[in-house]
């Protein structure tokens, strides 16, 4: 008896855990989305930064660049050097 309930409790929790996982997919997804394009916008910030732009590589920098791609970066330098000067 002990044993067949222990099978039961881990077939539902088994369940659970993979009900778990496909509801949650979406979002972590996206979260892992976000997570590489801020990387690769915080990579592309340092490599305009290494010809002298003197942009200051912080997360919403990171962010934004990681958004919006070139553009994002474009308008990061603009930033940097006509409004914070």
């Amino acid at each position: 008896m002990a044993e067949s309930s222990i099978v039961v409790s881990f077939a539902v929790g088994l369940l659970a855990i993979c009900l778990l996982f496909k509801l949650l997919k979406w979002p972590v997804e996206l979260l892992l989305k976000f997570v590489s394009n801020s990387v690769c916008g915080a990579i592309l910030l340092f490599i305009v930064d290494l010809f002298g732009a003197g942009i200051k590589i912080t997360v919403i920098n990171a962010l934004i660049a990681g958004v919006f791609g070139i553009p994002g970066v474009i308008g990061i330098f603009i930033w940097y050097k006509f409004i914070v000067g």
